[in-house]
């Protein structure tokens, strides 16, 4: 079954963000289907990160439309619900998983903590239930059970991704927004991090939308990769289609490393 023969989960129309006069992302439409993984890069100033913010409602468009199917089958426009709503979609139904996880993730609780937070924003107050619910994600994310009680700055920086990755997930999130989750880590925790994003995204059936400066990450992670440049969508397709075989320049300079791009 493709994507397209169930119903979008996120469709958006002409959305556009300035900031005063300065363009941040232009006239962007697309749709993303359950289950589907979306990768936007660019390099720095392309407009990827405001549009990841447009869509995560951590900022309102100038202009532009964004329909979210919730799981009841209903169908709204995020900039039209209340801000105490977008707020509550994102601690529950969504996630966003920071580039730089102390941004995600609650230095001074412990690990546990932090993912009991989100399980308790949905009512959830047995605190035994909260514990081994924590304690069975972060085995999931590779995180010793014993470091429950454990507070995230005494964790490295690989380990502190996973566990703002539990800590989004435990909620069973159908979206979930990663602004360079990868950034920062050294090449074997990169690759030992998209391992566990690949797996989870593929027992959960998630749907993702990932800002990357890495092709490979999205090469790796994407069923679908949108390549922006100067606040526009330039190019967009099947993610190996777009690049093993790129029509603009620009997306040509990318996947031949020409261009050094940012986050």
């Amino acid at each position: 079954m493709s994507f397209q023969d169930v119903k979008p989960l996120l469709k958006v129309e002409e959305l556009s963000h300035y900031y005063g006069q300065q363009l941040g992302c232009r006239d962007i439409n697309f749709e993303l289907y359950p289950g589907e993984v979306l990768a936007i890069v660019g390099e720095s100033g392309s407009g990827k990160s405001t549009l990841l913010n447009c869509l995560s409602t951590q900022i309102n468009p100038t202009m532009g439309k964004a329909y979210y199917r919730f799981a009841d089958g209903r169908v709204e426009n995020l900039y039209e619900m209340s801000e105490a709503d977008q707020r509550t979609l994102l601690r529950t139904d969504w996630g966003f998983v920071h580039q730089h996880p102390r941004d995600g993730l609650r230095m001074g609780v412990s690990a546990g903590a932090n993912v009991g937070e989100r399980l308790m924003a949905l009512g959830h107050r047995h605190y035994d239930n909260l514990r081994s619910t924590a304690i069975d994600w972060l085995s999931r994310v590779e995180i010793d059970a014993d470091r429950v009680d454990d507070a995230p700055r005494t964790f490295s920086g690989g380990m502190q991704q996973r566990l703002q990755i539990a800590r989004n997930l435990v909620t069973n999130p159908r979206l979930v927004f990663m602004d360079e989750p990868t950034g920062g880590l050294d090449v074997s925790v990169q690759a030992r991090l998209l391992d566990l994003i690949r797996k989870l995204v593929s027992d959960l059936g998630l749907s993702i939308i990932i800002v990357t400066h890495d092709l490979a990450v999205a090469r790796l992670l994407s069923h679908r990769i949108m390549v922006m440049k100067g606040g526009e969508v330039i190019e967009q397709g099947l993610t190996d289609q777009v690049l093993d075989d790129p029509h603009q320049a620009y997306t040509q300079l990318l996947v031949s490393s020409i261009l050094q791009v940012g986050t």
